[in-house]
Order: structure tokens, then C-alpha cells, then sequence
């Protein structure tokens, strides 16, 4: 019994092989003629770490960086580690991780000395020198940029705040104006009042010197009245004067 398992284990193990050379080679095929999904699709039914870096560089091939990284790090066998070390600085490369990049192809050189690891890896410093340059000079040109626009803004407010003082100042003279233009209408009425005001108090002064007057007259008296009316009858004119201070006693001094 034992043996027959043996023969059908041995039996399988041939047919898985067969299998796996199978899928190799028409993942070989189908790679070299760059039909690399067909190829990494093939690979991917292969077990063993030379199957996943065959896998990881079709991915690679097609640009699904992430996913070709990804497989690169789970590779654990050593006799693939520089492949796999250059191979993760190429992947990294493309998405832009330059110091991680740089990094694998330096323990990549540890491992081996190769003249295409070391391009790269001269290629990527350069890389990350002119980039930090350029990184540099937009900062400047950023900071340049800014103190630009401050200046200008600077300018803005200062044009900004002198015309708003040029027009309060405006402002101000006009109301000034108004202000002394009212005082002078002020200053006129107060004027014409005062001149009103005097004028009235001279009339009643002069209502009043009259009515003084007409009070202080001392009236004709009989004597005088008499006197009067003789020099008339001596003249022919036969007139009467009517006493105008009738009821008053006779206040003669002296007999005419």
C-alpha cells in the first residue's frame, strides 16, 4: 500500500513539474513577444521565488509599479538578492521614491559590482541634485515671488490709504466750508437781529422822549389866555380860545 502511494506521490510531483515547465515556458514565450499580462498571469501559477521575479518584472513591464514592488520585497531568496535589490531601485525610480531608490542600489553594489547598477545609481544623484536645486531656486523664486506681491500690496495700501487721507481731507475742507458759510449766515441773521433789535429800541426811546414831552408841557394859563384874547380884540379878530387846561385852578400871579 505503501508503495503505491509512493509511485502515485512521485506520479504527481512529475506532473506538477511538467506542469510548472509547461506555464514557464509559455510565460517565457508569451514575454519575449511583450505579451507581458499573458506572461505575468502565467508565472503567477509557478511557485517558488524565481516564478515571483519573472511575475514582478512582467508587472513591471506593464508599469503596475506598486504591485511589481510589492512581490520584488517578498523574494527571500539570496542567490536573487542583487536582481532583486537593482530591480526594487528601477521600480522605485519610476515612482519617484529617488532616496529609496538610491538606497537599493547601493546595497545592490554590496552585493555585486555591476556597471549598470552603478549608472543608475550616479543618474539618480545627479537626479536628486538637480532636483534639490530646483527645489532651491522655487523657493527663491516663491520667497522673490511673495516679497514682490508684499511690496506691491505695500503700495496698494499705501496708494489705497492716501487717497481715502486725500479724500477725508476733501471731506474735511467741505465741511469746513459748509461750517464757515453757516457761521457767516449765522453771523448775518445775528447781525440783522441786532440791528432789528436796535432799531425797535430807538423807536421806543423816541415813543417815549415824545410822550415825555407831551407830558412835561405846562399848559397856557387864564392869564395868559386872556392876554391872548385881548391882543386879538385889539386886532379885530373876535375869537375865542377854548382853555385847555379846563377845571384847573386859576393860577395868576398877577392881574393884567
Amino acid at each position: 500500500m505503501r508503495t503505491v502511494i509512493a509511485i502515485l506521490l512521485s506520479t504527481l510531483a512529475l506532473s506538477a513539474t511538467l506542469l510548472d515547465f509547461s506555464y514557464l515556458n509559455d510565460a517565457k514565450e508569451a514575454y519575449e513577444n511583450k505579451e507581458y499580462e499573458k506572461a505575468e498571469k502565467l508565472y503567477q501559477k509557478v511557485e517558488g521565488d524565481e516564478a515571483k521575479f519573472n511575475r514582478a518584472d512582467a508587472l513591471y513591464r506593464q508599469k503596475k509599479y506598486k504591485e511589481a514592488l510589492e512581490i520584488y520585497s517578498a523574494i527571500s531568496d539570496e542567490k536573487l538578492a542583487f536582481k532583486k535589490l537593482h530591480n526594487m531601485g528601477n521600480t522605485q525610480a519610476q515612482l519617484g521614491q529617488i532616496d529609496e531608490a538610491i538606497k537599493h542600489y547601493e546595497e545592490a553594489l554590496s552585493i555585486q559590482d555591476d556597471e549598470d547598477t552603478k549608472f543608475n545609481l550616479e543618474l539618480l544623484k545627479k537626479k536628486k541634485e538637480e532636483q534639490k536645486k530646483s527645489d532651491q531656486n522655487q523657493e527663491n523664486n516663491e520667497s522673490k515671488n511673495n516679497d514682490q506681491q508684499n511690496q506691491k500690496n505695500q503700495q496698494n495700501q499705501g496708494k489705497q490709504n492716501k487717497e481715502q487721507q486725500q479724500e477725508n481731507n476733501s471731506s474735511k475742507e467741505q465741511k469746513d466750508k459748509e461750517s464757515e458759510e453757516q457761521k457767516k449766515e449765522d453771523k448775518k441773521a445775528q447781525e440783522a437781529k441786532k440791528s432789528e433789535k436796535k432799531k425797535k429800541k430807538e423807536e421806543e426811546q423816541q415813543h417815549a422822549q415824545i410822550s415825555e414831552q407831551n407830558q412835561t408841557q405846562v399848559p397856557i394859563s387864564n392869564m395868559e389866555e386872556r392876554k391872548w384874547q385881548k391882543m386879538l380884540n385889539q386886532r379885530g379878530v373876535n375869537t375865542l380860545m377854548l382853555p385847555l387846561n379846563k377845571g384847573e385852578q386859576n393860577n395868576e400871579t398877577n392881574p393884567w
